[in-house]
């Protein structure tokens, strides 16, 4: 494994994530003064992952044709551009053009880092190298909204997610070779990495698959937490009136525990208990937490109720991520492509309905924990027969 090189991703993607989490406590915010209503900032949510999931295809095919290095280095630019724009706006078509391109641009950044790992590491070290991908994303996500809240501002945070970007870029350019092999054919870069569209993601082929439970707990966890993320701001600020300040150390709190134990905790702990309980608690835990909030009845049990669904969250993906690569029988790229756009449907989906349901006064947490429970007990059995039945299948091909 090419340690160097996997750092420097490391750093990429924790940089680009970072940025993204900074803008989390703002972004809200920042569209309610503008005029935006609690379903215009649904939209906002949404289109950035809508374009991610349009967009992913056309930029993995554009990275095995021209090189992955230029991929994300056009998406760094362009993300950079984005968030300027976006801090720069006074009215809502502003936001949405600002919000689509950055999606546009996190769409060659994000795939194309992942397609650089595929590139440099054997079928045995790729799962180690994605999950490490996984943590610096994490990592970046968690960070980021504890430092976005406590600006004090609500357009800052977008200049300072831009001025990340933009270093990114500097330092990819300066220090990341290319990772793409001239003398591979194209069919053989297609089994590093497959780029899933939106309609094959329906494909009978991928809903027949065996590990379609699992992508369907990447999706139902998106969900849950997205719509979520989009209510979150909104509901403390009408309930309790706190701001981007108060939800800041929030995340920070909430940093402070998931991230010990992602990187220290969780690999003993899939040892120890296997990645289906692992992945059936992550997502109990987040339903728990999200009907706890609304028991809430100060800026401690917030905190300590959000933390809950937040461990909850960040035990799925990378359980769910070293789950898939351990079982897959399609190949890394292909099986990562589609948990990839699961994730952008759940994405996608999950703030329409809570900004929705948050409009109508439907009590939106109980809503999607409900979801979450109801998808928990139909994925139960079939995650069972994932580990009974594919393993064997798996360890029978690799003899």
């Amino acid at each position: 494994m090419e340690k160097t090189k996997l750092l420097l991703l490391f750093l990429t993607l924790f940089f680009v994530m970072l940025g993204f989490g900074i803008i989390i406590p703002n972004l809200a915010y920042y569209a309610k003064e503008i005029g935006a209503t609690t379903t215009e900032i649904a939209i906002l949510m949404s289109i950035y992952s809508g374009m991610q999931l349009l967009f992913a295809p056309l930029w993995g095919r554009l990275s095995d044709k021209h090189g992955r290095k230029p991929a994300i280095l056009l998406g760094l630019l362009g993300n950079t551009a984005a968030l300027i724009g976006f801090g720069l706006a006074k009215d809502y078509v502003w936001l949405f053009t600002a919000r689509s391109a950055a999606g546009i641009a996190s769409a060659a950044v994000l795939p194309s880092v992942m397609a650089y790992v595929a590139d440099i590491t054997t079928s045995e070290e790729r799962g180690k190298g994605m999950g490490l991908m996984g943590a610096a994303m994490g990592l970046g996500f968690i960070l980021g909204p504890a430092i976005g809240g406590v600006m004090g501002s609500h357009d800052m945070p977008f200049f300072v997610a831009g001025g990340l970007s933009l270093l990114t870029f500097i330092f990819a350019l300066i220090l990341l070779p290319e990772s793409l092999q001239k003398g591979l054919t194209s069919e053989e870069h297609e089994e590093r990495h497959e780029w899933v569209s939106p309609r094959e993601i329906f494909r009978q082929t991928t809903l027949k698959s065996p590990l379609t439970p699992l992508f369907f707990v990447a999706f139902f966890s998106t969900f849950s937490f997205a719509g979520l993320e989009m209510t979150f701001p909104l509901f403390i600020e009408d309930k309790w009136n706190y701001g981007e300040r108060e939800m800041g150390w929030m995340f920070m709190v909430m940093g402070a525990i998931v991230v010990p134990l992602q990187g220290g905790l969780l690999g003993r702990l899939i040892n120890k208990f296997g990645e289906r309980r692992i992945v059936l608690t992550g997502l109990l835990l987040n339903a728990v937490g999200m009907v706890l909030l609304l028991k809430a009845y100060s800026f401690a049990t917030l905190t300590v109720y959000l933390t809950i669904t937040g461990i909850g969250n960040q035990l799925i993906r990378p359980t769910n991520t070293s789950w898939i690569s351990k079982q897959t029988q399609i190949g890394q790229g292909a099986a990562i492509g589609i948990m990839d756009a699961f994730l952008s449907l759940g994405r996608i989906l999950g703030p329409l309905l809570g900004g929705w349901l948050y409009a109508k006064d439907a009590y939106p947490y109980i809503v999607l924990a409900g979801i979450l429970v109801i998808a928990t007990l139909c994925l139960y059995i079939p995650l069972r027969r994932i580990r009974d039945e594919v393993a064997p299948i798996s360890q029978q091909s690799e003899s």
